[in-house]
């Protein structure tokens, strides 16, 4: 079952003159260390920058808080698997409303997906419920093979 979705629109240009204009005290406040250090790794710097700004405000709005109530700009945080999929990561106050949300029985799954076309950076977060296995009380011995 689908819990929240959210979208965001990022202005590039715009993420890349407040990285001007404010630089460590900006990253420091929105970014994660990990995200920071993708970001500078990359040659578009303010689009890697302005996906993650666009993923984190569409995932407040998934939780359906926006960017009130006690959430942090840290408490989200997007990283990359092996193949560059990217994954949203949450903790803090953003963790406890993933909880809240979540039917008992179920995980929640956050995907996201991330885009550029400059000037603009788009994120897209969907949160899913998805019922959690249910443990076999039958001992394994005694089952029957088919």
């Amino acid at each position: 079952m689908i819990l929240g979705i959210g979208t965001d629109l990022a202005n590039i240009d715009r993420i890349a003159r407040t990285l001007d204009r404010f630089g460590d005290r900006f990253r420091n406040r929105v970014f994660t260390e990990v995200e920071q250090r993708k970001a500078e790794r990359r040659r578009d710097t303010p689009g890697t920058y302005a996906k993650r700004w666009a993923a984190k405000e569409a995932c407040s709005k998934a939780l359906g808080t926006g960017l009130r109530m006690g959430i942090a700009w840290k408490d989200m945080a997007v990283s990359n698997i092996s193949t560059g999929q990217p994954v949203m990561h949450v903790t803090g106050w953003a963790r406890e409303r993933l909880d809240e949300m979540t039917p008992p029985g179920h995980e929640a799954i956050i995907h996201v997906t991330l885009t550029d076309d400059h000037p603009w950076a788009q994120a897209f977060v969907l949160i899913e419920a998805r019922p959690l296995p249910e443990s076999d009380p039958t001992p394994s011995a005694s089952r029957s093979a088919h």
